[in-house]
């Protein structure tokens, strides 16, 4: 096979993607932040009440107000944290609901 490369050969770059890094500074990961749980139609009641008692040491009662505010509303306030605690929480929540195929989800906005 010839390896050489004429004037007709085209060479193709795989794309580059951009990719943005944000760094966050210690005052900002120690920033308080909003937890938010958005309601879908998929996982059941029972498992969100159980993911806000186990994750986020929610009291049954409180876990309960917030699924329903979340169901009627969309969305609902759970708990306001410290960014590196909130996301790792956030990120366990969403990972043991993937392990049982729910879609629930959660965002994270800077208190203000």
């Amino acid at each position: 096979m010839n390896h050489a490369q004429s004037d007709s050969d085209t060479v193709v770059a795989p794309s580059v993607t951009d990719i943005e890094f944000k760094v966050m500074d210690d005052a900002e990961l120690e920033r308080p932040y909003r937890v938010i749980i958005h309601n879908d139609d998929v996982t059941p009641m029972d498992f969100v009440i159980a993911v806000l008692v186990t994750f986020f040491e929610l009291s049954a009662e409180r876990a309960i107000d917030v699924m329903l505010t979340a169901h009627h509303n969309g969305q609902a306030l759970v708990k306001v944290l410290p960014y590196e605690e909130a996301h790792r929480r956030v990120y366990d929540a969403q990972s043991a609901a993937r392990d049982y195929g729910y879609p629930l989800s959660f965002t994270l906005e800077p208190e203000p």
